[in-house]
Order: structure tokens, then C-alpha cells, then sequence
């Protein structure tokens, strides 16, 4: 027999065990060989499927001795139905009475469908013997008694598995065989044993350690927890041994040190001086905490080195999580690897963030999805019980397991004791077999104990007396791993503690406890250090007018047999215009020969967002449809693939519906993407709203506090088209409020030349920054957006463009703006042919491009005032951030004026006729008297 160890058992079909034996493989030859009833009930079997009783009776009735009533048959094949029926029960349930907790902290659940009585079995059944066909405890048959304690040891340990709803059947089946083929019982050489107590006496003595030197020094610490240590070690062992080449750690603060040091080796030194608050020689603008930085290295393993990147993380506890898969995603491409087999993805999550993060499900969601997915992520919650800082666990949530946000994914869950680090062991490894078996994600849930409260600075005893009562004189892992290993002659009497003592030894001369032969070093794939250090200059971003009428013929080119919508066909009828130069470019144009002009000189471009394909106005049509196919990928042509024989790879993504989670993920890819244009686009620039936990904390500070260059590019649609106060501001203010340092770009582009070269720009520099593009609306399709291919093929990105329409000795008047605001301007000068009026735009909103417009304005000799017009209310837009500026740059005889809307608390109105007012008397406040003026004299 198979490993369905297929058997009947029983007075009615165990009497007939080796006729039942020869149908099964009978029926696995050719099913149709066997009667009906056994072809239901052998499948049933196969499927892990409980057969209904009348499958039994009628598949028994076939084996039974005519000296056996019928009636006997019947009564048994319902008894072997409820047999099943507790069987699946344990799968199902058994983890809700797992001996998960350290401290017992909570009471034992009761759970009736585990009791062999809810399914009519009594006392008289536990030694009658039963078909175990459907199990993998490696046995045909088992009495109830016997079937009862191997479901108990395998569900109901120090492990607790939950799995049943996955829908996958042969997923479904591994995870069954896999645990009850071991009853979930860890079984490790002496050797394998001495290494986990190694890494726990190194876990524990660091925090020890720690604790006495910086005595009262917030690091959130893992005492209680040591044993993710353990987990995290079987980890990078088993990566390394299976040929990955790096990991990419996202986690938040607790337990954090400890992986620096134990897992990536960080030199004790410099964590002692980040403990002492000194600086380095390479001190940055701000820095941050300890334990928010992050760390990269090459770590030791027995099969080899493996690199092992810890990505820098704020005190938005899940935030990284996305940022680590978008760099696990880059790295996988830049490798080939397309599976997920070179490089690993480890989120670390305390109990209440999973659960009470929405960040978390947003980042599961992405897991199966063909952009954002990484070939599965190992999922790793240091469960303290206690959540954030000293909640009530009846406060923590609605649901019964902190990991249960991961169920709507059907990512499995397995449950561990943090006091047996060897389960814990064990755990792990069966984790990391599933993902790299289905690769898919797996969560590992280390259910252990906070000794220290939130921080080092807490007493965590007022609000819970009772659980640190408990943990007062609950001894440590170390300590109880030790002695046990002792006591069963694993190790000598007082080996553990020679350990101890050489590991604080080392501790205090700064020497981390496992030695790193330089030998044993990997080489990261990310290289960084051409754009270090690199001076401020700009690019030549034009293109030649031959190698652009290449580019365009292949991006409208597409196969014969593919059949276009009209209205694209139209769309790439006139491109193939602006590329000879019979048509000016328009702006979805000018995108398409920038990204296919960086693409042909080797550098990848990816974009991704809710609407990208198309674009949420449609002017992009990057990915084309066969409207004779529905099928997707086959059904799909991407021009932008077919730039050259030797192009780098674009990639255009139509992202879920989700902002936080898809911008972090970009921001993580273009981390690890230095050569790459990276960009998130908004639906509408408002959407950016949602994620700004990844605009503050990383994209505008991660240089100043992590020394963390990124070229991101957001690109967020902005414009007041009177449709209402949800879709008009990408929020222009919010970006100038964090600019500051020279920290990122902040561009709202007029014309497709504009976004063209500073597509170009933004990669071509040798130096990355962020670059927060305001994109238009009606002005993608606007004919005086359009630029002549000329502007492509020389000039570049111009920061301040000027008026070259009016004789500078007649102007007297310049009117400021950016964006969509200046046509409204242009086509109101024109109705009220007021020549004395200079239009000049500012493309550049920071850095602010201020020797530039000192330059256009001192053009005018007969200037005497200068108005800045927005669309946005006062309170908004660009003015308050560059008032001070103008102010500062503009001769004390000029006056200085705001033409725009009123202070308001929406972005807009959402009237039709009270926008259309209001965007009159802005106009006319522009060309006659403004809302406000000052003088152009500090302090008045």
C-alpha cells in the first residue's frame, strides 16, 4: 500500500482488510474497475473528504460475509463516519487546546467538538478498531484510543497548526502528512541541540547584558521571546542550504538588537556607541534610533554564506513590511528569479500589529498578485500576549488568534510555545518547507512572554500584576532548555553555564560571540556606491531626432494578428505622427519615448498603480488587449517590451486597490533598484492620503535619517476641474511642508517636453532623489500641452519657463503659478489683451528654483508688482511655503500679491457654479487687484 495506507477496519470491513487492499490498488490502476461505491469512497478517502455513511454502508455491504446482519454493517459505518468526523475536528480545532502558553496565563478552552461523545462514540468504542485511511500516522487501522492520542500529540502540543482552510487539496494533504507522519514532535541530533542553546544563551546574554550597562536605555528587548532567535537562525541555515542568496528582514522594534547582532553579526562596537549617543564621522543631517536602523551582511551558515538585509524601520510598526517585499521583488529580478528561489522575504510582527494593522492584510493581499508577489513570505509574530503597551487582551481585538488577518489569504498558521525552543525549531523548519515547497506565505506564531514590559523604561506590573507575578519567578528558555538537556545527558552538568560565562566575555570586550572568517562573506547584488557621494549636477536629457523616430516606429508597432480596439488604434496612428515630427508630442507620447529612451540605454522602468496600464485618464494605453482574446498575458501586448533587441526590462503593473501597502512595496523596490525608474502613480493625486506613513517616514526623511538614498518617482494627478474636494488636490502644501534639505524634487510639469526630460533626469543624475511629480488631468489631451519633438531633441528640464510672448519693457505686471492654472492664465490675458502681464511659470516648486526666477524677473525693468496665482485655497497649494521665499527674492520697490481662492478646510468646493465663480474671480484678481499685497519689505 501507499501512503494512504488504505485499510478497512471493523467487524464488517476489517474482516475483509486484503480483498479491500487489492481493490484500492485496483482502482489507483483503473478506476473504473471497482464498483461505484468503492470509486466514491476510495476518492472521498484521497481527497481528505469524510465519506457520508452511505458511502460506507454501500462500499462495506460489497465486502461483507453473508454471515454479518446488514443492520451491523450500517451501525458500524456511521460509527467510522463520527471517527472521521474527529478526525477532521482535530485538524481543525486542535490548536484552539494547544499547550501554546509559558505562563498559562489564560484558562483551558473546552472544546466540545473534540470530545468523542459530540459524534455518538462512548467508552466502548475507545478499544474497537477503525480505519485510519484517510491519516498519515503510518498505520491502516488504529483504535479510537489510539487515533485519540495521535491526534492529541499532533494538533494539541506545543504546536498548533491551522491549515484546513486552504482550498487546495494537495496543500491541503502535505500539511496532514507532514505533521502526523511525526505526530509534531521535533527530533534533532545532540549537535543540532547544543546549537539551539548556543543561539539562546547568545540571545539572552546580549539582552542581559544590555540591560546592566545601559540600565534604564529603551531597546525592546526580547526577554521572554529568545527563541525567535532559534527561528530566525533554522532560517538563514535553511535558506543557505537550499541555494538562496539573500533575505530581506522587515520588522519593527522588539527583539530588533538581537537579530543585528546574533543573526547579521553587527559589530558590537558601533551598537555600543549608538548606546552612548556618539556620532560618527559619517553622522547624518538627523539619524535616528538604534533600534530603527537598519543593517546588511554576510552571514555564516553551513552551507555557505548568505546575505542577510535588515531594511530600516520607523515607529509605524508595520510599515516596512511592504518596503522589504518591494526589495525582494527587485532583487528577484535583478537575479532572474522569477519563483522566489534566491531570495527569501521575513516579516517580524508583534501580536497586536498583526492583528490591529490594516498594512498587514494590505501586504498579504499583494502575496499572490503577479507585480508584487515574491514567491511567498515567511511570517514571524513574537506574540508577548500583552499587545502594544499594557493592553488587556480582551482589548486587543475581535478575533480569537492575533494571526488570523492572515486567514483571508488561506495563508497557514502554525502556533508555537516559546518555551520550547525546539518546537519552536521544528516549526520553522516545517514553515520554510511549505514555502518553499508552494511558495506561498506562512505565518509562524511564537507565542511567549514580555519579562521587561513595553520598554525598559515601563512597569508593566501596575496595569497586569497578576501575568508579571508569573513571569517574576518563570524561569528563562535558556534556563529551562539547559537544564533539561543536562538532565537528559544531552550536555554535562554545567555545560550551559560555561556558556553563559564565555558569552558575556565576549559581550564585554565587544566581541560578538560567533566569529566570522572573511572567507565565509557573500557579495550583495545591490551596489549603491556609484551615486554616493556624487556632486549635484544635472544630465543632458535630450535624445536625437533619428534615435527618436526609431523609438516611436517600434512602440506603435504591434503584431499582425493582433487585434486593436479602434479607439487605440487611433492612439498609436498618431504617435507614429509625433515620432516622424508630422504631429507635436503630446503628453502619453512623450511618457512613452522617455521610458522607451532610458529602456534602450540599459535602464529598467517599472510603474505601477491602480490605473497604469491605461492610465486613469487613458492617455498612457502602455498595455494593449486583443479584442478577439480574453485571456490575460495572451491576450496582452506591451510595446514598451519591444523597444530593442537588448532593452532592460519594463514592466507596467495594475496594482490593487490599495495605496499604503503598493507605495511602500515601490519605494522598497527602488531601494534596492538604483539603476531603475521606479514609480507609484494615484488614481487621483488624493489617494497618496492613505499611504502617508511612507511620504513622511521614509520617502521624505530616510537620507536625512538613514543615509538612505531613492529615486522614486510618486506621481500624483492634480487640478481643479470642478469635480468636487476629493479629487482635486494632490496635496501640494504637504510635500513643500517636508521639503527641506534638499530631500526630494517637487515638479508640476506644463507641457510633455516638461515630463519627458524630467523623466530622463530623474534617472540620468548620478545622484537619487525622490521625485514628487503633480501630474495633470484635462491637460494630458489639451493641444497647447503638446510639445514639438524638437523640445525632445535638445534643451532639457527647465525648472522656470519664462514668457516669451511679451516685449519685457511693457510689463509692469508678473503673474506666478504652477500647474494647470496658467492656461486659464494665458487664455484670460488673451481675452483681456493685457500685454503688460508676464506669465511665468514655476515648474520646480523645490528646490526652490530661486536664481532662476530672480534671472526671468529681472527681465522687466518696469516691474513693480509680482502675483502669485493657485488654484488651491490660501490655506493650501504652494503659497504659504513660498511666500517667505518670494518675499526674500523679489526688490523691496516690488509688490508682492496672492491671486486664488479664500482659506477653506476642504480642498474645494463641490458646486458647480460656485467653482466656476470662484475660478473667475481668481482670474480677474490676477490681472486686477489681488486678494491680498504686501509690500516687498521684511516684517511689514
Amino acid at each position: 500500500m501507499d501512503q494512504m495506507n488504505l485499510a478497512a477496519a471493523g467487524p464488517a470491513l476489517g474482516s475483509n482488510a486484503s480483498y479491500i487492499e487489492k481493490l484500492y490498488a485496483r482502482w489507483k490502476e483503473s478506476p473504473g474497475a471497482v464498483a461505484e461505491a468503492w470509486q466514491t469512497y476510495f476518492t472521498q478517502l484521497e481527497t481528505g473528504a469524510v465519506p457520508d455513511s452511505g458511502v460506507i454502508a454501500r462500499a462495506g455491504a460489497e465486502a461483507r460475509p453473508s454471515c454479518i446482519p446488514e443492520n451491523e454493517v450500517l451501525a458500524f459505518a456511521q460509527r467510522q463516519v463520527a471517527v472521521q468526523q474527529l478526525v477532521a475536528a482535530y485538524r481543525n480545532l486542535g490548536a484552539e487546546i494547544s499547550d501554546l502558553d509559558p505562563l498559562k496565563n489564560q484558562p483551558a478552552r473546552v472544546i466540545p467538538e473534540l470530545d468523542p461523545s459530540y459524534y455518538g462514540l462512548t467508552d466502548a468504542d475507545l478499544d474497537q478498531v477503525f480505519s485510519t485511511a484517510n491519516t498519515y500516522f503510518g498505520r491502516a487501522s488504529m483504535t479510537l484510543r489510539e487515533l485519540i492520542e495521535a491526534l492529541r500529540e499532533t494538533y494539541c502540543g506545543k504546536i498548533g497548526a491551522e491549515f484546513m482552510y486552504i482550498t487546495d487539496p494537495e496543500e491541503k494533504r502535505w500539511w496532514q502528512q507532514r505533521l502526523e507522519s511525526i505526530r509534531s514532535a521535533p527530533s534533532f541530533t545532540p549537535e543540532a541541540k547544543v546549537h539551539i542553546l548556543e543561539r539562546l544563551t547568545a540571545s539572552e546574554g546580549l539582552e542581559h547584558f544590555l540591560h546592566k550597562r545601559y540600565t534604564g536605555q529603551k531597546r525592546f528587548s526580547l526577554e521572554g521571546g529568545e527563541s525567535f532567535i532559534v527561528a530566525m537562525d533554522r532560517i538563514v541555515e535553511d535558506a543557505a542550504s537550499r541555494g538562496m542568496k539573500e533575505i530581506v528582514i522587515g520588522m519593527a522594534h522588539r527583539g530588533r538588537l538581537n537579530v543585528l547582532v546574533n543573526i547579521q553579526n553587527k559589530d558590537l562596537q558601533a551598537l555600543y556607541d549608538e548606546f552612548d549617543g556618539k556620532e560618527s564621522a559619517e553622522s547624518l543631517p538627523s539619524g535616528d534610533v538604534k533600534y530603527h536602523n537598519g543593517f546588511e551582511n554576510s552571514v555564516p551558515t553551513a552551507s555557505g554564506p548568505i546575505w542577510v538585509s535588515m531594511e530600516f524601520n520607523p515607529s509605524h510598526l508595520e510599515a516596512a513590511d511592504p518596503v522589504a517585499l518591494g526589495s525582494v521583488r527587485a532583487r528577484e529580478d535583478q537575479l532572474g528569479d522569477r519563483e522566489g528561489n534566491q531570495v527569501l522575504g521575513i516579516l517580524v510582527h508583534g501580536d497586536a500589529a498583526f492583528s490591529g494593522q490594516g498594512i498587514v492584510q494590505e501586504t498579504l493581499n499583494l502575496a499572490s498578485t503577479r507585480g508584487f508577489g515574491t514567491g511567498g513570505t515567511v511570517h514571524i509574530v513574537i506574540n508577548n500576549q500583552i499587545g502594544f503597551t499594557t493592553s488587556d487582551p480582551r482589548d486587543k481585538g475581535s478575533m480569537l488568534y492575533c494571526t488570523d488577518p492572515a486567514k483571508v489569504t488561506e495563508t497557514p498558521v502554525l502556533h508555537v510555545n516559546g518555551d520550547e525552543p525546539e518546537s519552536v525549531a521544528l516549526a520553522t523548519q516545517i514553515a520554510m518547507e511549505c514555502r518553499l515547497r508552494f511558495h506561498r506565505d506562512v505565518v509562524l506564531d511564537i507565542v511567549c512572554y514580555r519579562r521587561l514590559g513595553h520598554n525598559e523604561q515601563d512597569t508593566p506590573a501596575v496595569t497586569q500584576p497578576l501575568m508579571y507575578k508569573k513571569i517574576d519567578v518563570h524561569p528563562t528558555v535558556r534556563e529551562l532548555y539547559g537544564k533539561a538537556l543536562e538532565e537528559n545527558g544531552t550536555i554535562p552538568e554545567g555545560r550551559a553555564q560555561e556558556m553563559d560565562r564565555y558569552v558575556r566575555d565576549r559581550l564585554k570586550k565587544s566581541e560578538n560571540p560567533r566569529v566570522i572568517p572573511e572567507s565565509l562573506r557573500a557579495k550583495h547584488v545591490v551596489d549603491w556606491s556609484p551615486w554616493i557621494g556624487k556632486a549635484r549636477t544635472e544630465p543632458a536629457t535630450s535624445v536625437p531626432v533619428a534615435k527618436l523616430t526609431e523609438l516611436g516606429r517600434a512602440i506603435t508597432a504591434v503584431p499582425a494578428a493582433f487585434r486593436l480596439h479602434p479607439l487605440v488604434i487611433r492612439v498609436l496612428d498618431s504617435r507614429r505622427q509625433m515620432a516622424e515630427g508630422a504631429a507635436p508630442v503630446d503628453w502619453g507620447m512623450a511618457e512613452h519615448l522617455a521610458f522607451a529612451s532610458l529602456l534602450s540605454e540599459g535602464h529598467p522602468v517599472r510603474i505601477s498603480g491602480e490605473d497604469s496600464g491605461r492610465g486613469t485618464f487613458s492617455h498612457r494605453h502602455a498595455v494593449l488587449h486583443d479584442q478577439d482574446r480574453a485571456k490575460r498575458d495572451v491576450g496582452e501586448y506591451i510595446p514598451l517590451q519591444h523597444v530593442s533587441r537588448y532593452q532592460a526590462p519594463f514592466t507596467v503593473e495594475d496594482s490593487p486597490l490599495s495605496e499604503y501597502s503598493v507605495m511602500g512595496f515601490e519605494y522598497g523596490y527602488a531601494s534596492a533598484s538604483p539603476n531603475a525608474l521606479v514609480i507609484w502613480e494615484a488614481q487621483f493625486g488624493d489617494f497618496a492620503n492613505t499611504a502617508q506613513v511612507i511620504i513622511d517616514q521614509f520617502i521624505s526623511s530616510a537620507e536625512a535619517k538613514w543615509g538612505r538614498q531613492n529615486g522614486l518617482v510618486l506621481m500624483l494627478p492634480h487640478g481643479y476641474e470642478g469635480q468636487g474636494p476629493e479629487h482635486s488636490s494632490a496635496r501640494v502644501e504637504r510635500y513643500l511642508q517636508l521639503a527641506a534639505g534638499d530631500n526630494f524634487s517637487v515638479v508640476q510639469p506644463t507641457t510633455a517636453a516638461q515630463i519627458f526630460h524630467v523623466l530622463r533626469r530623474q534617472v540620468l543624475r548620478p545622484y537619487r532623489k525622490p521625485l514628487i511629480l503633480f501630474t495633470p488631468k484635462s491637460l494630458l489631451r489639451n493641444p497647447n500641452v503638446a510639445s514639438p519633438l524638437s523640445d525632445l531633441t535638445s534643451g532639457g528640464f527647465q525648472p522656470v519657463i519664462g514668457d516669451a510672448a511679451v516685449d519685457p519693457a511693457r510689463v509692469t505686471r508678473a503673474v506666478l503659478a504652477s500647474g494647470r492654472v496658467y492656461y486659464d492664465l494665458l487664455k484670460k490675458r488673451e481675452e483681456l489683451s493685457r500685454n503688460d502681464v508676464a506669465l511665468i511659470r514655476v515648474e520646480e516648486l523645490y528646490p526652490f528654483p530661486a536664481g532662476l526666477l530672480t534671472t526671468e524677473l529681472s527681465r522687466y525693468p518696469g516691474l513693480d508688482e509680482v502675483v502669485w496665482c493657485q488654484d488651491e485655497p490660501r490655506n493650501q497649494g504652494p503659497w504659504n511655503s513660498l511666500f517667505p521665499q518670494l518675499l526674500d527674492l523679489i526688490p523691496s520697490s516690488v509688490r508682492l500679491s496672492y491671486a486664488g481662492r479664500d482659506e477653506n478646510p476642504a480642498p474645494a468646493t463641490g458646486y458647480a457654479a460656485r467653482f466656476k465663480r470662484e475660478e473667475a474671480a481668481l482670474l480677474e484678481a490676477a490681472f486686477g487687484t489681488p486678494v491680498k499685497s504686501w509690500r516687498g519689505v521684511k516684517g511689514e
